[in-house]
């Protein structure tokens, strides 16, 4: 389904759960307590998990954005379809995607607390998993899904990679960016599970979702929009310093990990600032990185071009258009859908640059080749 040409894979494409996934897939001994979420508008994606409310909406707020936005029309077929598996691919139709990996909605906010208990957090996520490989049983070679790792045991973290890969046939699995009980990504805690991702062939995305009760960047402000600004790019930021900087790059050299819906703009200056340090500090200061950040992430990582993000042609300009991929954000409320692929072939990049965002960098972050 080549488009003006060109394949086109998101990297980043959104599902929208049903509210009683967790009740139909959870380990029956966790039923009473399973995720429930929430229908109150087009689009909600509001879970109840332990007797909290996450995301904390204000759902005025998000049923003004839709009715502005016209969602209701644009997101007809998926709603009245409960976004199933064929609304999806029809949606990709519409977009012209020839392959999706999908992420979730819902989904984003069930572990979004500290000090959850461990062995129900893995029963969450590997519902959520299993759940997702039915979904994309609909049509495999378009749809692959990224499973849910829980990061409060790191053994369970392990189990859930080597099950996503060999009984579902993931390529990706996600987390949330967010520090977990104050325990940063470097630390050695979580080398078993970098290592089974390597092992797996499994690729890491981290993505961000907000406003909820974890720690964010964005907590500062009493204002969604300006928490929202903040949140999803500098959470991104702190774990490409972190993952980076802090030797894990370094120590799993075959891992790739996708920095998700948090822009790409931010990159050159992240990298170049990284380099500044570690070459002006590195040496005193114990540094684990025996190449600069720009090699470390042109090597493993990967950060998401937005459909309309037209100060991201400044990566070509800094030799990282090899590290940009694109999305749509489907569904929510900030996607240009179904005119994201039309607004990124609109930007003022090059061709070789528009394929190698569009198909060819995205298929190396996911091993597809």
């Amino acid at each position: 389904m080549a488009r003006n040409g060109f394949k086109v894979m998101d990297s980043d494409m959104h599902v929208i759960e049903p509210t009683d996934l967790w009740q139909n897939y959870i380990d029956p001994k966790f039923r009473d307590r399973a995720p429930q979420g929430f229908d109150r508008y087009l689009g909600d994606m509001q879970v109840l998990v332990e007797g909290v409310r996450q995301p904390a909406e204000n759902e005025e707020m998000g049923v003004g954005i839709i009715e502005e936005n016209n969602f209701n029309e644009i997101y007809a077929d998926p709603f009245a379809n409960g976004w199933d598996s064929g609304s999806q691919l029809r949606a990709m139709d519409a977009e012209g995607l020839d392959y999706a990996v999908l992420y979730p909605s819902r989904g984003l906010f069930v572990l979004a607390m500290d000090t959850m208990d461990p062995v129900f957090a893995d029963a969450v996520a590997r519902a959520y998993s299993r759940w997702m490989s039915d979904f994309c049983s609909a049509d495999p070679s378009r749809m692959s899904g990224a499973a849910m790792l829980s990061p409060f045991d790191v053994e369970s973290a392990v189990l859930q990679v080597r099950e996503s890969s060999e009984s579902h046939g993931f390529k990706a699995a996600f987390m949330r960016p967010n520090v977990v009980n104050g325990r940063n990504w470097h630390d050695p805690y979580y080398d078993p599970l970098w290592r089974e991702l390597e092992a797996q062939d499994v690729t890491l995305g981290f993505h961000e979702g907000a406003p909820t009760v974890m720690n964010q960047i964005g907590n500062r402000f009493p204002s969604y929009s300006l928490y929202h600004v903040c949140c999803h790019p500098m959470e991104m930021m702190i774990s490409v310093v972190d993952t980076l900087g802090g030797g894990v790059m370094e120590r799993f050299p075959n891992l790739r990990i996708g920095f998700l819906e948090g822009n790409c703009s931010w990159l050159p200056w992240l990298l170049w600032r990284m380099d500044e340090h570690d070459e002006l500090m590195g040496k005193y200061q114990g540094s684990q990185m025996t190449m600069t950040a720009t090699e470390y992430f042109q090597r493993q990582g990967f950060v998401s071009f937005e459909a309309d993000e037209s100060t991201g042609r400044f990566l070509g300009e800094c030799g990282l258009e090899g590290v940009a991929v694109f999305s749509t954000d489907y569904p929510h409320s900030d996607s240009k859908f179904p005119h994201a692929t039309e607004a990124f072939m609109d930007l003022p990049i090059g061709e070789e640059m528009k394929r190698a965002v569009l198909w060819d960098n995205c298929a190396r972050l996911y091993n597809l080749n």
